[in-house]
């Protein structure tokens, strides 16, 4: 017989960039739809918060403190998790920075700095995590990418560079594990109310604004509602894809 909703393992994800923004909501969704979550960023501050949250509502999370940045100590800290746990069954790569700057402009380390932290770690995370899943049978990973990697956005050529490299490996990864019971999908938020967007000027917002079908900005929500649905068992034939959440900005 399968197993009852009772006696299903409960499903452990890791979620990188965890502590705020899309990451914070992706976290807090994961944990009311019953998976135990794993907060990852680089303070742990802030992550405790969102543990906080998670039990309050009456979830289950840990802390993870890592820099993704970091290779050596990201790939330790992914194998730590399926070892600590028994299994990793989901990873959400979102952790990300910006540096942004026109290409003539943009210095070596702004450039590098933005794909080792948006693009390298999600294959460091991707590589360590699915030994775990290939055991298992099962996975789901997901690349938090954006539609500046679909679209490609100028003064981001280190960013929209990262982000269009997410949607390579994700292909990659979906083709390589696939026959082993291991998903793999890309979600592309467009403009998202968020630290990053909040500075922006009310002329500018309202210039995106008109440009999307919708006609309004989206939250964070918008995007762990998405990620909720790719992560889960009933997911297994979806893989490969590039989802954009954008409202109906970059449609064809």
């Amino acid at each position: 017989m399968p197993p009852t909703a009772s006696s299903a393992p409960v499903r452990v994800a890791l979620v990188t960039g965890a502590s705020r923004g899309i990451g914070r909501a992706i976290a807090l969704r994961l944990a009311r739809d019953g998976r135990h979550v794993v907060l990852s960023a680089r303070s742990e501050g802030p992550l405790a918060e969102v543990r906080a949250a998670i039990e309050a509502a009456g979830g289950k999370a840990s802390i993870l403190p890592v820099d993704v940045a970091d290779a050596k100590a990201l790939a330790a800290a992914v194998e730590g998790v399926a070892e600590a746990h028994g299994r990793l069954d989901i990873l959400v790569n979102n952790a990300g920075v910006t540096k942004d700057n026109l290409a003539l402009r943009m210095s070596d380390e702004e450039w590098a700095t933005v794909i080792a932290t948006n693009l390298t770690s999600a294959f460091v995370a991707t590589r360590a995590a699915a030994r775990a899943m290939m055991r298992a049978r099962f996975g789901r990973i997901v690349n938090i990418s954006s539609t500046s990697g679909v679209v490609g956005n100028a003064g981001q050529a280190n960013y929209a560079a990262a982000k269009a490299g997410l949607l390579g490996l994700t292909k990659t990864i979906a083709r390589e594990l696939g026959g082993k019971g291991i998903t793999c999908n890309a979600v592309a938020p467009g403009f998202i109310q968020t630290d990053m967007t909040d500075g922006l000027p009310p002329q500018v917002k309202e210039q995106v604004t008109a440009m999307i079908a919708v006609k309004r900005l989206g939250v964070p929500d918008d995007i762990a509602a998405c990620v909720a649905y790719v992560t889960s068992d009933e997911a297994g034939f979806l893989t490969g894809q590039t989802i954009c959440v954008d409202g109906g900005m970059t449609m064809t």
